[in-house]
């Protein structure tokens, strides 16, 4: 874990611990943000007269606008792996971590602000308030081992790596003919030349 995150997880005050979820229970999450997503493009491509060719931009504007893209950064040590996630405004109870072998998942949702109706909002940028965010591993984890903490803003996920078993190799004694061990060698090689 970074310093930063062992120091916040020594004062409790700022650091909170998101879910972590199987990547299952995210699946039926994923398929309502695909449908409104689906439905933001629709009404986007509506707006626009109904003229075809932009679907893909069409697509990326629904997304933008329907959910707040986290900024990560992964980074790899001898034994596990670090992500960093921005979710600013979002709190631990409102994020959900799935971990898998080779995918991270990150699903998020927190409460709507209101405004308050005597004032006239002139302008307003804001994020929007579901977080979605799947990432291919470069490497084996060990999702049972996975730890997780908020801190200021900033999701930090520590995924040690998996640790893969070591083939032993046994020899028997035995005697084999030259020709048959240089042929078998052969065989060998171009089997592995073939799979690399």
């Amino acid at each position: 874990m970074s310093q930063r995150a062992a120091a916040a997880l020594r004062s409790s005050e700022r650091v909170s611990v998101p879910r972590l979820v199987l990547t299952d229970q995210l699946l039926e999450r994923m398929n309502a943000l695909r449908e409104a997503i689906a439905q933001r493009a629709f009404e986007i491509f509506e707006s626009r007269g109904r003229t075809t060719g932009n679907d893909l931009e069409d697509w990326f504007r629904a997304e933008g606008g329907v959910l707040h893209t986290a900024h990560l950064e992964l980074a790899e040590s001898e034994d596990a792996l670090l992500l960093r996630a921005e979710v600013p405004g979002f709190r631990s109870e409102d994020l959900q971590v799935g971990v898998e072998t080779r995918r991270l998942t990150i699903a998020g949702k927190r409460e709507g602000r209101t405004q308050p109706v005597v004032q006239r909002l002139i302008y307003c940028e804001s994020c929007p308030n579901e977080l979605f965010r799947v990432l291919c591993l470069p490497v084996d984890v060990d999702p049972r081992r996975a730890t997780a903490a908020v801190v200021d803003g900033v999701l930090e996920l520590v995924v040690p790596k998996a640790v893969r078993p070591v083939a032993i190799a046994t020899k028997t004694d035995c005697i084999v003919r030259v020709e048959d061990y240089r042929s078998w060698e052969a065989f060998f090689a171009r089997i592995l030349e073939f799979h690399v």
